[in-house]
């Protein structure tokens, strides 16, 4: 193909994104990036990656795109915005509310951008002559080290892509093809000496700069994790239910950038601060309803209750305790757990023993543990009473 012919497929291209919604494209080589591999293999051997086994798996896929895809020659790069119209982080000091990531605060982007993708691909492809394969967050693609190699952007020490254009608040995705369209220039990284997203971090999961341990990140921890929720980090969490975006959220480079402009991407007005007592009287069915559509849905009711509960138990709202009491008889253990220790932070020593006879023994281990747990946190010194507590 001649520079003439590649040049007009990158207009096209360029000017087929925006017109589809895209605030940027890139393009890159297929071949492996430099370094990559080891990166991963460090990351894994550390066991940074908790309990997301799809990442060992998948490690050597991950580490060369043409390990997924041979005949690639090249990678389109493209970035949609989804920045918040309003500070994320403000909902926090609203106890008795609920915080959920700014990209789940309405329709799950994987629909949105694929839709999207699939029709750029197509035209391309029939233009272009060669094969294309479309990848959106669902298969084993590196797309922030191919981002920043494109040129969109670099890695900041939240590892997570900046944009110089719209800071921290972009969804990538990438198409394959096995044209050979040249590559953009590889961005350089502009974090300087600024720290302010490794400060920001409730739950201390960035060992080193650029560095993150996912079993101490609230996305990790919220999403990921299907078990109970570390003990300590009940209370760093917060009202968080669903994600995190402090680190994402006080980026200085986030002055630069725009509110979303698909409406499909802009927060539910009841998403944007929910209450927590209506997210504890939800059964399966209201769950499902409420989030049709949403990523939210796909942790499940259960995963998606333990995290309101915890939430509950930081919100020091005496109002959510009858919420709270009517969970301790539901049929999920990681449910029953969750509400003891929410009840042992919004009630007293009395009322959890009351609780705990009421309940009697548990046939799961882990709600037993919630209980021994919740009664020592709660019981103070009295002459006379037993001291569960040193």
């Amino acid at each position: 193909m001649t520079a003439p012919q590649v040049a007009r497929l990158r207009a096209f291209l360029t000017a087929e994104a925006e017109r589809l919604g895209f605030c940027g494209l890139s393009i890159t080589s297929a071949q492996a990036l430099p370094g990559l591999r080891e990166r991963l293999s460090q990351f894994v051997s550390l066991g940074r990656h908790g309990s997301m086994q799809w990442l060992p798996e998948t490690l050597d896929r991950r580490a060369d795109p043409q390990t997924l895809w041979p005949e690639a020659r090249s990678v389109i790069v493209l970035a949609m915005n989804y920045g918040p119209d309003s500070d994320p982080l403000e909902n926090h000091a609203r106890k008795d509310s609920a915080t959920i990531s700014v990209y789940a605060r309405n329709r799950d982007y994987h629909d949105i951008i694929k839709g999207k993708m699939k029709e750029l691909a197509a035209k391309f492809a029939s233009r272009a002559g060669g094969d294309v394969k479309v990848f959106v967050d669902t298969a084993p693609v590196m797309e922030k080290p191919l981002a920043q190699a494109a040129g969109l952007g670099w890695i900041g020490k939240h590892t997570n892509l900046v944009s110089r254009s719209h800071g921290s608040w972009i969804f990538l995705s990438s198409i394959f093809t096995t044209v050979d369209l040249g590559t953009d220039k590889a961005e350089i990284d502009h974090c300087g000496s600024c720290r302010a997203c490794l400060d920001a971090c409730p739950t201390n999961a960035f060992p080193a700069p650029y560095q993150i341990d996912a079993r101490r990140c609230i996305s990790y921890l919220t999403i990921e994790n299907k078990g109970p929720i570390p003990l300590e980090f009940r209370k760093p969490i917060g009202n968080r239910v669903y994600g995190c975006d402090d680190c994402l959220a006080v980026c200085p480079w986030n002055k630069y950038a725009k509110s979303a402009n698909e409406a499909k991407l802009i927060a539910r007005e009841d998403l944007r601060s929910p209450s927590l007592a209506g997210f504890l009287a939800m059964d399966d069915a209201a769950f499902r309803n409420f989030f049709s559509g949403s990523p939210v849905k796909r942790i499940g009711r259960d995963r998606f209750l333990r995290n309101v509960l915890i939430a509950a138990g930081n919100s020091a709202d005496p109002a959510l305790v009858s919420p709270c009491e009517a969970l301790l008889g539901d049929a999920s253990p990681l449910v029953r757990g969750s509400a003891i220790w929410a009840l042992s932070q919004l009630t007293g020593y009395e009322h959890m023993q009351q609780l705990s006879e009421s309940a009697g023994e548990e046939a799961d281990a882990q709600v037993n543990d919630e209980w021994r747990l919740a009664l020592a946190a709660t019981n103070t010194y009295e002459p006379g009473k037993q001291r569960l507590r040193d």
